[in-house]
């Protein structure tokens, strides 16, 4: 659909589901529990967060800087969703990491767990590089679209399958600016 047909209704106009207050909150518990989880555990380097691009990009920043350890990050870019709202259940890699990460505390950094297909692909694709250890982290968790048995090991929030947007979230590369998340009108973008 070309992006001229697109609508893009005004996100004040759309619910707020998480606002940034309750983002900030528990991004700095995310951090906490991290930075507790890794205490100690050094490999002689710090702790690496991968980032999926574009959508984890503000949630990864936020999280690194709340993290008490030394960290780093990293970015793999996937697509599986186009300008659609729901998944093509097609993964494909368009970058991959920059640094290797061979004996390395890696966690795997996601805006949203849905079906699960893209943080498997993933979690595979990062095994074969070797880690110490691998977690996963995301923002939001939608466990009623699950396809595969996937889970994350540091949650955000847990929401209902309603397509969401705004803090790096996007419907068709618009609204990843909203400090918020808020409800995606469902009759919106057609």
């Amino acid at each position: 659909m070309p992006t001229s047909a697109l609508v893009f209704p005004p996100a004040v106009d759309m619910d707020v589901l998480v606002s940034s207050a309750q983002i900030a909150e528990r991004v700095a518990e995310l951090g906490r529990e991290i930075s507790k989880d890794y205490q100690g555990q050094s490999t002689g380097h710090p702790l690496v967060l991968i980032g999926v691009l574009k959508g984890a990009a503000i949630f990864l920043s936020d999280l690194a800087r709340a993290i008490q350890i030394d960290n780093t990050f990293d970015f793999v870019a996937v697509s599986s969703y186009g300008r659609a709202r729901v998944s093509s259940g097609a993964v494909k890699l368009i970058k991959d990491i920059d640094n290797p990460i061979e004996g390395r505390h890696v966690i795997l950094v996601e805006d949203i767990l849905d079906t699960g297909l893209t943080l498997s692909y993933l979690r595979g694709l990062m095994l074969q590089h070797k880690p110490a250890s691998l977690k996963i982290a995301t923002c939001l968790d939608k466990p009623e679209r699950r396809l595969v048995p996937i889970e994350a090991d540091y949650v955000g929030f847990k929401i209902p399958n309603r397509f969401v947007i705004g803090y790096g979230m996007d419907y068709a590369e618009v609204y990843r600016n909203v400090p918020d998340i808020r409800i995606f009108p469902n009759d919106a973008g057609h």
